[in-house]
């Protein structure tokens, strides 16, 4: 583990996603959780996300959702590009190949003042 895959836990309250090296870091009500930062539509970094009340992950491009627990994307893409919209069949494409591509899922935990993503 290095340093860059860990994070200040003061920079993590409870609905935060953050960057910790090649990992997005989040804090899901008090449950920390670690996922690749990039989105399998169109690579968007997954730090710069939102977690929904449902406890995804939301890509802050197209609003694909993710299941941080398996990586799973559960829903989207919502658009294409510059587009924000329907965009039929190719949604059902993307989230089709995204079944084999999932995010990659690491353990996260409170050391002492810092969030550590574990290899």
């Amino acid at each position: 583990m290095s340093d860059d895959d860990r994070i200040p836990a003061s920079q993590l309250p409870s609905g935060a996603v953050r960057r910790a090296g090649n990992w997005a870091v989040g804090n899901r009500d008090g449950e920390y959780f670690a996922v690749s930062r990039r989105c399998r539509h169109q690579l968007a970094d997954m730090s710069q996300g939102s977690i929904d009340a449902d406890g995804c992950l939301v890509c802050p491009w197209h609003g694909a959702r993710y299941d941080v627990g398996t990586g799973r994307m559960v829903a989207g893409p919502r658009g294409f590009l510059g587009y924000h919209g329907p965009t039929p069949g190719y949604t059902q494409f993307v989230r089709g190949y995204a079944k084999v591509l999932r995010l990659r899922v690491r353990r996260a935990l409170r050391r002492g003042d810092d969030v550590v993503v574990e290899a």
